[in-house]
């Protein structure tokens, strides 16, 4: 025994040596054959090496995408984008937009390319309400559960225990004392910000709740990867909500709240919503939602083209990003973008610059005071990225604004739960609307007219100006940018 114990004391530091190097192989080795984007995986190698280890850690916990394993552990979830047609209705084809929108004809090729990535049909017949956070949106989704008589289904990355969170928790709970059908879907990082969480309290009202991808990372860890950021609401099969709002008192109505945009929808697209969301609820709990109290036959209540864009790091992964791409590139007069956060990859720069170069006029609204003071250092650092092609920035006033909105040629809406960043684009779970009707637009422009009402622009130089301390901090921060 004491040869052993001296042998190991003389050679327990080679034997680490050569395990540590083994680890750094391996990790290494997974990173080249596995990570789609280079500079990521420059990243993660060079992590990997220089913090020997820990860097093997991190990759471990927060570089793998495991979304594509456990997908495919589940059964239910090889129905993945298998759902029975939409009953009621019928889908337009690209090469039927002219016909059905004479108005919107020119962008019958971003359609075609929505049909070629999405494998999800563009709905006629369908009706979208703009609804503000400080006025009418949560009023708005509090109305509906109330006159719920079949099924509601809810999922929200954030559903607090707070004074918003308790009167959604007694409204669905009233539901289902009435015999409702109730689902409510909580992301599991999303539901620690505040403790208890509120699944507690829906256990108690009754209410089938369950947590996506349950973690076990450190309490309220706020990047964690892979989350469901999307944010969905549907009552009877037949009203949907969807947009940028969580459920929590920060958007309660009235004038200090944050400002945000949500959405109602009637129609056929709404089928689209509750499809998002039975794939979601039986990816986690193996339930399979069907029959007319989830999918009921809709009939035409509008005009607007609409389809659904569910995104996410599994077999969605970079469907927005792509319409996103195909929207810039076909643009002819004007794109505008509002969002909390803008952090775009060298892809969307380089398309935001090419439509500018070409004439159109491409503003990009944004909150001067960001809530998350990394994500606006790495923002601001790249701006003169956009401004140097003559895109436009402007940066409205407080109080926070979480908008997330796109509008293209006073023709083309895109609303829901994503933002310009890589969070949003590659690593989250997302759920996005595209709406092709000049109206709905219109009044989209309107909500991005009354923020310029309240903003101040953003000029090359003042992002220059900045003091040299200042920008080498958002300079390092900017190198993040993936990983935010």
């Amino acid at each position: 025994m004491s040869v052993v114990v001296t042998w190991l004391e003389v050679a327990w530091p080679h034997v680490a040596a050569v395990l540590t190097v083994l680890v750094s192989v391996l990790t290494s080795t997974h990173v080249v054959l596995r990570k789609r984007d280079v500079r990521a995986a420059v990243g993660w190698v060079g992590l990997v090496w220089l913090v020997p280890v820990l860097g093997a850690v991190l990759y471990l916990l927060l570089g793998i995408n495991r979304i594509r394993r456990r997908a495919r552990s589940l059964t239910p979830r090889r129905e993945h984008g298998l759902f029975p047609p939409i009953r009621g209705v019928e889908a337009v084809v690209a090469e039927g937009v002219s016909r059905v929108k004479p108005e919107v004809a020119h962008l019958a090729p971003l359609a075609r390319l929505g049909d070629a990535v999405l494998h999800r049909p563009l709905l006629p017949g369908n009706r979208i309400t703009v609804l503000e956070s400080q006025t009418d949106a949560y009023p708005a989704m509090l109305e509906a559960i109330a006159g719920a008589r079949a099924s509601i289904s809810l999922c929200s990355y954030i559903f607090d225990n707070d004074m918003a969170g308790r009167h959604f928790a007694s409204a669905l709970g009233a539901a289902v004392r009435r015999g409702v059908q109730t689902r409510v879907l909580v992301d599991a990082v999303g539901a620690r910000y505040t403790w208890p969480t509120i699944l507690g309290r829906l256990k108690r009202e009754g209410i089938h709740s369950a947590r996506f991808l349950p973690s076990l990372m450190p309490y309220r860890l706020p990047f964690m990867n892979l989350r469901n950021h999307r944010k969905v609401l549907v009552v009877d099969g037949l009203v949907g909500f969807t947009g940028g709002m969580n459920i929590r008192e920060h958007f309660w109505p009235g004038e200090q709240a944050a400002r945000d945009l949500h959405f109602r929808l009637e129609g056929p697209v709404v089928a689209q919503l509750q499809e998002t969301f039975a794939e979601d609820w039986v990816f986690t709990t193996r339930e399979k939602l069907t029959g007319d109290a989830w999918f009921p036959e809709h009939a035409p209540v509008g005009a607007v083209l609409a389809r659904g864009i569910p995104d996410g790091p599994d077999e969605d992964f970079e469907k927005l990003r792509t319409v996103l791409l195909g929207a810039l590139s076909i643009a002819r007069a004007s794109v505008r973008i509002v969002t909390p956060y803008f952090l775009p990859d060298a892809a969307l720069i380089t398309a935001l610059n090419v439509a500018a170069l070409r004439g159109v006029r491409v503003d990009v609204v944004l909150p001067r005071k960001g809530n998350l003071p990394v994500v606006q250092w790495a923002s601001t650092a790249q701006l003169w990225q956009v401004l140097a092609a003559g895109c436009r920035v402007f940066l409205t006033e407080p109080p926070f604004d979480h908008t997330k909105l796109m509008v293209v040629d006073g023709e083309w809406g895109l609303i829901g739960s994503a933002n310009w960043d890589p969070r949003s684009l590659r690593l989250n779970f997302e759920l996005n609307v595209e709406c092709y009707d000049a109206e709905l637009a219109g009044r989209l422009n309107a909500v991005v007219e009354e923020r310029l009402s309240r903003s101040r622009p953003l000029s090359r130089e003042q992002v220059d100006g900045r003091p040299l301390p200042i920008r080498l901090r958002d300079g390092l921060a900017r190198l993040l940018s993936p990983y935010l």
